[in-house]
This record gives C-alpha cells, sequence and structure tokens, in this order.
C-alpha cells in the first residue's frame, strides 16, 4: 500500500548506522576532525609529556592522571595520556572521562571495540601497567591432593568446567581423501545454519568460527600444506555439524592437518575474540542518489560468510598511516518485488549504501577507490536476531538518511518469511525528495504487497511537495504507529543519526511501547 498524504525533521546530515551498542556524536570545534588529529600524531610534538620515555605504572599512579587536564586511560594493559585527545574524540570529553585514572578496558569494548586505539593513539603511549606481585599462598601441613593441585591451576579449563559445561563444549576431527580435506566440527548444537559459519582460508591459514549466541568456537590452524582457493562449507542443521571441506593443491597423503595457531580450539565470549578482516576487491560502484552510492564488494573465493538480517560489518582503510575503521550495514542489490533472494546476492558479494559526505574523511577515501581496489571487511558483527521478527504481526521501521540499510534485509525476510505478519510499515525521514534512497523500488514494494505501507516524511521540501512535513515527534509517531488490532505483537525499529533514534525510542515509551518492543540501531 503506498500513502503519501499532505504536509520537519531536521536530518543532521544522516549517518550510516550499524546494528551495535550506541554512543552519542557531540559537534566538534574547528581544526577537530579525524584529519587533524593524525597530522597532530605526525608533527612530532610530545603527546605524552614523558619527552619519549615509555614507563612502567602503577595502579596508584594511573589513579592520580583522572582529570580533564592530564588524563591516563588503560587499555589492555597499556597506558596512554588521552588528555591531547580530548578535544577531538568523536563521543566527547565525557565519554572518556568515565575512565580516567583507572582501566577502561570494559568500558571500551562496550562503546566501540571496533576502533583501532593502537593506532589512534600509538603517539599517546605512556607504557605498561606494572604487574602487581601475586602473595604466595600459606603453606599447610598436610600435602595438597592431586585433586586440589588440579585445581589451583593445572587442570584444562574444560575439566574445570564440569561434565554437563564439557559436553556442551563444541569439538572437531578431520579426515582426507586423495584430493580433499575435510574438518569436521560438531557445534553441539541445534539449528546451526550458514549465518553461524565464517570461514577464511588465507596462505595455508584455516581460520573456521562458529557462532554460538554470545560465544564463539574457533578453529585456527597453520595447514601442513597448500591447498586450492575454492572451501565448501557443508551444514547439518538439525545435528550442528559443520564440514570445511578444501581441495589438496597437490594429491599427496598429508601426515598431519597442520600446526595450531594461538586461538585454536577456543570458545569464548564473542566480545572477547577480537574482529578478523579479510581483503574484498571492489567490482562496482553505482549512483543510489547525488551523494550515495551502493559499492557491491566481492567476498575472496576462500571465505564463506553471510551477514545475517540486522548486523553490519566494519570497514578497515589506512588513511595518513593510521588506521580508521567504520561500520556499515549490508544491503540487497535491489529490493526483490517477488521476495526471494536475487541472483546476484549469492553469498560471493557485500553491498554498501553509503553516504559520502563532502568533509568525511572516510567516506572520501571510499569513494576514491578504484574498480579492482581492495578494503578490509569484518566478520558480522551486532545483536539483533530474527526471532525478534518472526512473531511480530506488525512490524513498524522508522528510518532517517542512511539509517534505512538495516531496514533493506529487514523487509525482505519479514515479507518472505514472517507467516504471522499483517502490517508492515516504513516512515522515513529525508531532508529533501532527492534524499530519498531507493523511492520508486519503494512505491513499487507497497503497490505490489498490500501488507506494506511507505510513508515519506521530508524536513526541507520544495513547495510543490504534496507529501508529509514535520519533526519526528510524539504526535507524529501516534498517528502512523498503530496496532492492526488491540492485542497484535509489534515490533518497531528505529535507525538513523543519535538525536533521531533516541527522541524516537523516547516518544515510543512515552506512547506506552514497552522495552521488548522497540529495537534501536545504533553505533
Amino acid at each position: 500500500m503506498l500513502n503519501v498524504p499532505p504536509q520537519a525533521f531536521p536530518a543532521p546530515g544522516s549517518q550510516q548506522r550499524g546494528a551495535a551498542g550506541g554512543r552519542a556524536k557531540v559537534p566538534l570545534k574547528p581544526g577537530r576532525s579525524l584529519m587533524d588529529w593524525i597530522r597532530l600524531t605526525k608533527s612530532g610534538k610530545d603527546l605524552t609529556g614523558l619527552k619519549g620515555r615509555l614507563i612502567e605504572v602503577t595502579e596508584d599512579e594511573l589513579a592520580k592522571h583522572n582529570k580533564k587536564e592530564d588524563c591516563w586511560i588503560c587499555i589492555r594493559g597499556f597506558v596512554y595520556n588521552v588528555t591531547p585527545y580530548m578535544e577531538y574524540h568523536p563521543g566527547g570529553e565525557d565519554e572518556l572521562m568515565k575512565a580516567a585514572g583507572t582501566d577502561g578496558t570494559d568500558l571500551f569494548d562496550q562503546v566501540h571495540r571496533w576502533v583501532n586505539y593502537e593506532s589512534m593513539l600509538k603517539q599517546c603511549l605512556v607504557g605498561r601497567m606494572a604487574v602487581k606481585p601475586i602473595a604466595a599462598p600459606k603453606e599447610i601441613s598436610s600435602p595438597l591432593s592431586e585433586e586440589k593441585k588440579q585445581l589451583n591451576g593445572m587442570l584444562p579449563e574444560k575439566k574445570v568446567l564440569g561434565a554437563s559445561a564439557k559436553d556442551l563444549t563444541p569439538s572437531y576431527d578431520w579426515f582426507q581423501t586423495d584430493s580433499l580435506i575435510t574438518i569436521v566440527i560438531y557445534t553441539k548444537q541445534k539449528d546451526m545454519n550458514a549465518e553461524l559459519v565464517v570461514v577464511d582460508c588465507q596462505d595455508k591459514q584455516l581460520r573456521g568460527e562458529i557462532i554460538m549466541d554470545d560465544h564463539s568456537y574457533l578453529v585456527e590452524i597453520d595447514l601442513d600444506h597448500v591447498v586450492q582457493e575454492d572451501v565448501t562449507v557443508n551444514i547439518a542443521e538439525k545435528v550442528g555439524k559443520v564440514e570445511i571441506v578444501l581441495k589438496k593443491k597437490d594429491n599427496i597423503h598429508w601426515k598431519m592437518l597442520g600446526q595450531p595457531l594461538e586461538s585454536h580450539n577456543t570458545f569464548i565470549k564473542r566480545l572477547e575474540r577480537g574482529l578478523f578482516y579479510r581483503k574484498c576487491k571492489l567490482v562496482s560502484k553505482t549512483e543510489v542518489t547525488h551523494d550515495t552510492k551502493l559499492f557491491c564488494l566481492m567476498l575472496p573465493k576462500s571465505t564463506h560468510l553471510r551477514v545475517p538480517t540486522g548486523q553490519h560489518v566494519y570497514l578497515k582503510q589506512t588513511i595518513a598511516g593510521t588506521e580508521v575503521v567504520k561500520p556499515y550495514t549490508p544491503v540487497l542489490p535491489f529490493l526483490p518485488l517477488d521476495f526471494k533472494e536475487p541472483s546476484l546476492h549469492d553469498g560471493a558479494h557485500i553491498y554498501l549504501m553509503i553516504k559520502i559526505y563532502s568533509c568525511g574523511l572516510f567516506t572520501q577515501a571510499l569513494d576514491h577507490l578504484q574498480i579492482g581496489d581492495c578494503i578490509s571487511v569484518s566478520n558480522p558483527e551486532g545483536n539483533f536476531k530474527k526471532t525478534q521478527v518472526q512473531t511480530s504481526e506488525d512490524l513498524f521501521l522508522l528510518a532517517a538518511g542512511t539509517g534505512f540499510t538495516p531496514m533493506v534485509k529487514l523487509l525482505n525476510f519479514a515479507l518472505t518469511e514472517v507467516s504471522c505478519l499483517r502490517t508492515m510499515k516504513l516512515i522515513f525521514f529525508n531532508k529533501t525528495e532527492d534524499d530519498i534512497l531507493w523511492r520508486n523500488q519503494l512505491e513499487q514494494l507497497a503497490l505490489k504487497d498490500e501488507r506494506f505501507e511507505v510513508q515519506f516524511i521530508l524536513s526541507q521540501p520544495k513547495k510543490d511537495w504534496m507529501g508529509k512535513q514535520g519533526m519526528i515527534s510524539s504526535s507524529l509517531l501516534s498517528e502512523f504507529v498503530k496496532r492492526s488490532r488491540k492485542d497484535s505483537k509489534v515490533l518497531i525499529c528505529i535507525c538513523g543519526p543519535t538525536p533521531f533514534t533516541e527522541q524516537g525510542v523516547q516518544y515510543l515509551k512515552d506512547l506506552g511501547y514497552s522495552q521488548e518492543e522497540i529495537h534501536a540501531f545504533t553505533a
């Protein structure tokens, strides 16, 4: 259903959003951009105040440096003087001050684990944290039993966890034929699918990661021999068995699979795993609007990666010698009107809809990439789960600017696979008509499927605009976000610039929608 009634959300340069934990951005002073920070770090200025010396920092010493004009922060055992970085931090000084004089690792991981702080803050490195001496345990007269000795650190973690936990820990095995090597991973988890398996094989190094809720299991091996580029992944969904099939380059018998790498055969929380990147080739770049382009990236043949609906990836570029990372949510190459994955979306390509900012260091560098150039792409991240949609009868999508990107796959998934869906409405905020992404496709979709309705709202329309104008507000949302029935199960997804998202969530709560009925995509 297409609905364009007669009647400003001032979308301040709508920004691409990923589905991760959010942080507010603050306006930076002139001369305090990322490029300005990179210039400062390369100027030779002493940013630590230690004249090039590295020191060992005690907890007591770290705690003394807890003011805006003298701020040290510890991240993963390394201490940085972030005082000179205060005015350049996109999240604002107050965000940095939350970790002033303390170990900020956990806070950092919650807010922006993906940021390459080692590169950004390398000129601010003060030194390492001093290792605290550990008091020796008191001797007891009777010798420790073997069991107690083991529990004091000599027992493998799996055994310490106990039999029930050990039974749930994944394991792996391997076998070979004349031409193939097959690694079998027993996840011990039902409903395993292709989106939960990420495999890369680069220069003899095999990395296979299995996502299991908030944990991941990793097989990481330096293979004994070279293999061909092609990697095949087979999944027995109901029993949770994953096969990684490699083709031998030479048909010889392998005596062993290879040498285990540092994180091999580990089962830990995903947040502790760290991001993994692979180089993807730019194969096309097409204009969507006057300032937004659709980038098509091709994954290596030796990579198996599917980005789940509502999740994002990170792109990494080296700009002026500094690694810079930004999150982007993949879309489809177009909105399929027959509600099936288009043939181009074959798992070999990732499509990203990106707004190019005239003063944006990262997006300008992206725009200057030539066809055939490569860029680093991370594993998928995000906390959105399809199960949130699968029981929804009414689905509302509130998007501002490129906050539309998480909604693309969500639209396709809901209209294709959610059998109980009665109504689905996209309320799309933009500055002008020229800014509306995929307007024709959305209007066609609304005409084709009576469950779907789209509402365009402009903040700076031309005089001949016959559609709706207005700021996001409680009254506007009460007009468009309505249950189809009194007891309908509702999900409302919202994405856009931080002020838009935060205001929208608050208005929805004021209208009586619960936290469980709202999902905010933020980054």
